[in-house]
């Protein structure tokens, strides 16, 4: 259940010979060069110098016969350098604009072609370059396909694909709850293709119904699993392209009604595949190789939980090899700490990387050449982001290299070798240096913007409550703010394991969907991060939530606002909360559980009721209902309706295909039936993040910021 409104998630791709951040900037394979799209030109330039080189103009991507080059919405390189990759014409499927055309582009020979030209528009998804430079992959309507670049000559590599049978890519819930996207995999020596199969025929049909676009209502299917709902069946197979629908699947063991394979990778001997298997309840992992030539499979590493394990890439959707391929690095939490490991590819020896009591957040790169593995870790403050280096030997010490007196949250994009960066940093106090870095001393070799006189109204702050719990937040105080005054509170809230939202970086305190100034129109402003959320505070604080949504994360909510209101500026008869999606969720359990704090509420793609929502989500943070069901009705707002006392008012898309209307219509009956007055807002066909149609976005900010000023005035009184 991702919030949609204030983040969003960049995902990582790998490309043979170049490292593709999704829609972004593209790094060659020594990093000593990045690529990108400028204005239509692809270009690249080359460091430390910045030397500029135009590749690609214009007029090399324009088909024969258009007047017009191809809109670029992604590009990517085949290893020798010859041969570039075009995505254009790209529609969306669920949350990203996965599927479109392919052009392929010949440097040498000039020519462009449309790639899969038999096929529907827009049609094809994820296609690849082999290793060899002679062949591109791609899926169209659930089925793989090879096309020769030399002949054009395109060849089927299954035939099976349905709109339920799906190759190559994924059902609903893989893609929403693990970033599954790209469902296969080149081999190393571009003779096989590795790739998930999803038989989706079991899952029912969730109706989503459309009364606006036609004389008659009609429905729309989606198949989603609803928790307690067995997964859809998952198959790992591995086709010879030179022997196309021969597929050999690999003898996984475990019923693949009860497992997820969440991610998949060649090794680099091109004969064996690496898989992550976790259990339904996602509370064991095991690691497999898989024999690609006859597909029996050998277990060579094996984690066990007591709530949840983390699906967390080291290298784009697997591992990142070293050691010639003799060892992957591992990110695990069962220390008690996300730590990095190399282990040994048949899994007889381990050595711990990272040591101590912090948590890595990202690894960024792994330079074996010098011996250092880069990373993103907040030892001291939770709230903050800074890259830092140890040594790959497990030998090293902690080293910090982002500037130490840059305090707040630093981001970068490291060249594959470490040499090279972005980085861009920021602060509650608008603080901002956006530059390039070269490494080792991260020196700067290019600043775009350097601004560090502090401005801003953001405070943060911590406030440790009777449980003995202290939450990070972030608190705006009203303009001409007067402390012999009392002015409302408005909380944002989430308070969910898919989402943190405080954070010490420029831009991300606020109240967004406000139509205006809420610090001059006499607001205090206050989010607060309590345990469940995913910072970098240590597994126990994480893992605290375990079948605790809606229980322990409310209550941490409600016992930091108890103390908010003991602060003699706060006017306790004006305390109001909104979030969305989770964080609707939030707001409805905290104005039912705690109505004597909050009395004005905006939820908006709420689940009022955790039985309605997806399984690998619910499932992953609660368990099975059908083990124990107690905490889901517990933790659901619909439970604790009876008791609203304040104001509410609930909005939902009735095309919401992840958090489905049908949750919104049932609390609607139970406040009905426990006579309780609210207001509503339904905005037709329009999905999970409310934006789709003209106005749309504006109407829901006004709509949020009239309730608001109603029911919870602004100002000091």
């Amino acid at each position: 259940m991702r919030q949609l409104v204030y983040f969003c998630v960049l995902f990582f791709i790998s490309i043979p010979g170049i490292l593709l951040a999704q829609r972004g900037m593209k790094w060659n394979a020594d990093g000593t060069a990045y690529f990108t799209n400028e204005r239509g030109t692809i270009v690249s330039y080359a460091l430390p110098s910045f030397t500029k080189t135009e590749l690609i103009k214009p007029e090399l991507l324009t088909p024969q016969g258009a007047s017009s080059p191809l809109p670029v919405r992604d590009f990517s390189f085949s290893n020798d350098g010859n041969l570039v990759l075009i995505y254009t014409n790209t529609k969306r499927v669920w949350r990203m604009d996965t599927r479109g055309d392919y052009w392929i582009l010949n440097l040498q020979t000039k020519s462009l072609r449309q790639l899969g030209k038999d096929k529907p528009a827009s049609s094809l998804m994820f296609a690849k370059i082999s290793p060899d430079n002679t062949k591109v992959a791609y899926v169209s309507k659930h089925n793989i396909y090879v096309e020769d670049i030399a002949s054009g000559v395109i060849t089927p590599l299954t035939t099976d694909g349905t709109d339920r049978l799906i190759n190559g890519t994924f059902d609903w819930v893989y893609e929403e709850e693990f970033s599954c996207r790209d469902g296969f995999r080149w081999s190393p020596d571009s003779k096989k293709i590795a790739y998930w199969q999803i038989d989706a025929r079991q899952i029912r049909n969730f109706l989503m119904i459309n009364n606006t676009d036609s004389l008659y209502s009609f429905t729309i299917p989606v198949e989603y699993p609803k928790v307690g709902e067995a997964p859809s069946p998952y198959k790992v197979g591995i086709v010879n392209i030179n022997q196309p629908n021969s597929t050999t699947w690999l003898n996984i063991p475990g019923d693949p009604r009860q497992h997820y394979v969440p991610a998949m990778e060649w090794m680099t001997d091109g004969n064996t595949v690496m898989l992550q298997q976790l259990t339904r309840k996602q509370n064991e992992s095991n690691l497999f190789l898989g024999n690609a030539a006859t597909g029996t499979v050998t277990s060579i590493y094996h984690e066990k939980n007591n709530s949840w394990i983390d699906v967390i890439p080291t290298d784009g959707n697997g591992w990142k090899w070293i050691n010639n391929g003799k060892e992957f690095l591992l990110l695990s939490e069962k220390d008690g700490w996300r730590h990095l490991y190399r282990i040994q590819s048949d899994g007889k020896k381990e050595t711990l990387i990272t040591n101590g009591d912090y948590d890595i957040i990202s690894l960024k790169a792994v330079n074996e050449k010098e011996g250092y593995v880069y990373f993103m870790a907040s030892p001291k403050n939770a709230t903050q982001e800074y890259l830092y280096r140890t040594a790959i030997n497990g030998k090293g010490k902690l080293e910090l290299l982002s500037p130490a007196d840059q305090e707040g949250t630093h981001s970068y994009s490291l060249s594959p070798n470490g040499k090279f960066s972005t980085h861009n940093f920021s602060n509650h106090k608008n603080q901002r240096v956006n530059e390039w870095v070269s490494f080792p001393g991260h020196k700067t070799i290019k600043e775009t913007t350097r601004n560090m006189t502090p401005s801003g109204n953001v405070e943060m702050i911590q406030v440790t409550t009777a449980d003995n719990v202290t939450m990070d937040g972030w608190m705006i105080k009203p303009k001409n703010f007067d402390n012999t005054k009392k002015y409302p509170v408005v909380f944002y809230v989430y308070a969910e394991p898919a989402s943190t939202t405080v954070n010490d970086a420029a831009g991300s305190a606020g109240t967004y969907l406000y139509a205006g100034d809420m610090a001059a129109d006499g607001y205090i402003q206050i989010s607060l991060d309590g345990r469940g959320t995913p910072s970098p505070k240590g597994a126990a604080w994480r893992k605290a939530i375990y079948q605790n949504i809606g229980i322990i994360n409310i209550r941490d909510q409600a016992m930091a606002a108890k103390k908010i209101l003991e602060w003699p500026f706060v006017d306790s008869e004006r305390i109001a909360v909104h979030g969305w999606s989770g964080g609707g969720s939030t707001t409805l359990n905290l104005l039912f559980q705690y109505p004597d704090i909050y009395k004005t509420g905006i939820a908006i793609a709420s689940v009022p009721d955790q039985l309605l929502y997806d399984n690998i989500y619910q499932e992953r943070y609660m368990g099975l209902p059908q083990e124990n069901r107690e905490p889901f009705i517990q933790g659901s707002p619909i439970t604790h309706a009876k008791n609203l006392k304040g104001n509410l008012l609930l909005v939902h898309g009735t095309g919401d295909d992840n958090v489905h209307y049908q949750g919104a219509e049932r609390l609607i009956n139970e406040l009905i039936k426990q006579g309780k007055q609210f207001q509503m807002m339904s905005y037709p066909n329009r999905s999970h993040s409310i934006n789709e149609g003209p106005g749309t976005s504006a109407h829901l900010s006004k709509l949020f910021t009239n309730f608001l000023k109603t029911y919870c005035p602004g100002g000091g009184r």
